[in-house]
């Protein structure tokens, strides 16, 4: 008999910005989850050699045999699997009005909180990170040289880039009855995606979990990072919400199992019998545009590559395409030097990401 709740296996490390989003929405939504540490730096045998992919982006999330990739897709796949209805919470809570504002705050958290402001929040990573071998990897992932003392010179300029966008956030605080971003009953993922950028960037910037982010390759320090700008006395509404939405989470019972033993997670992904090997979709607003992908070379059975289109674009993942949607995409990863040990369905979202047919490919 199926498994009435799937496993959810979240694999990712601790200095991880973009895991510590979905680690906090697993806990918001009070999921239980095993959270699998895997290094902060190519190669992560766990997924290439399990699921054969070679995305390197981090975090990867398993639910059941369904693999997904990008923290946009991970969150959505998790609200639609565990909805509020079951007993879990959302990341879309009503406001007073009765609105969810969802395409609102999955914008916000896209497009505002995971790009201009982590540019601004990884440029006070400080220098010595960049002189180790996590240097080099992040010069693979970016497809350039990563030079550390320009990017030393320019942590003044991020700092100063951090002070706009905090002058901007200000504003959504300093009424009395606005206790989170979008006014809404509890917190949602745009609290989520704004508490995790800073929370992340200010610990960096000041030397705390470089050691991690490295693999070691040097110590922590603590320094005074981001504090001339992000501070109680600058910005009094902002550092209020962050400090409510500290405590907030703390609170919450932790719903996560620490593991570095992947042996005992693949076994655990293994033994899962899903009702159905289909793909399990995200909801979307319209059905797929089938004449417009076909002419695009989308159509199932075609075998594709799928890569950011900012960062990692060098790595592809190859699959089979088996379904698409108006925002997903699923592939069966293509045989590397063995077979899989867990056969899965990948997802990607279609926003953030190029599909292209192999035959056709720029690899």
């Amino acid at each position: 008999m199926p498994s009435v709740r799937p496993p959810v296996v979240l694999f990712g490390y601790d200095s991880s910005p973009f895991t510590s989003k979905v680690r906090l929405a697993l806990r918001l939504k009070q999921i239980p989850y095993t959270f699998c540490l895997v290094p902060s730096m190519m190669p992560r045998p766990v997924l290439r050699d399990n699921f054969h992919i070679t995305y390197r982006k981090i975090p990867v999330c398993a639910i059941g045999r369904q693999v997904y990739c990008d923290t946009s897709i991970i969150l959505e796949a998790l609200e639609h699997q565990f909805p509020s209805k079951s007993g879990h919470g959302s990341l879309y809570p009503p406001t007073a009005d009765g609105r969810t504002y969802r395409a609102l705050i999955r914008g916000f958290a896209s497009y505002w909180t995971d790009r201009p402001l982590f540019r601004a929040t990884t440029g006070l990573i400080p220098s010595s990170v960049w002189r180790t071998h996590f240097g080099t990897d992040r010069s693979e992932l970016i497809g350039h040289k990563l030079d550390p003392d320009k990017l030393e010179a320019k942590v003044p300029k991020n700092l100063s880039a951090l002070d706009m966008h905090l002058s901007m956030l200000e504003p959504l605080f300093q009424e009395s009855d606005n206790l989170w971003v979008f006014s809404t009953e509890t917190p949602s993922l745009a609290d989520i995606s704004l508490y995790y950028q800073l929370d992340w960037g200010n610990e960096i910037a000041a030397g705390r979990g470089i050691s991690n982010l490295t693999g070691g390759g040097t110590p922590d320090t603590n320094t005074q990072g981001a504090a001339p700008v992000f501070n109680c006395k600058r910005y009094p509404a902002l550092y209020d919400w962050f400090t409510t939405m500290r405590s907030y989470m703390q609170h919450l019972p932790s719903t996560e199992t620490r593991t570095e033993e992947a042996d005992d997670v693949i076994r655990q992904l293994r033994d899962y019998e899903p009702a159905s090997a289909e793909p399990v979709m995200v909801p979307t607003a319209a059905p797929s545009h089938v004449k417009l992908d076909a002419q695009n070379g989308l159509v199932p059975g075609t075998q594709v590559s799928v890569a950011p289109d900012d960062t990692g674009r060098a790595d592809p993942t190859l699959g089979t395409l088996i379904a698409l949607s108006t925002e997903e995409i699923v592939i069966k990863p293509l045989e590397l030097d063995s077979e899989v040990t867990v056969p899965v369905n990948v997802h990607f979202p279609r926003l953030g990401f190029t599909v292209r047919p192999i035959l056709t490919a720029k690899l």
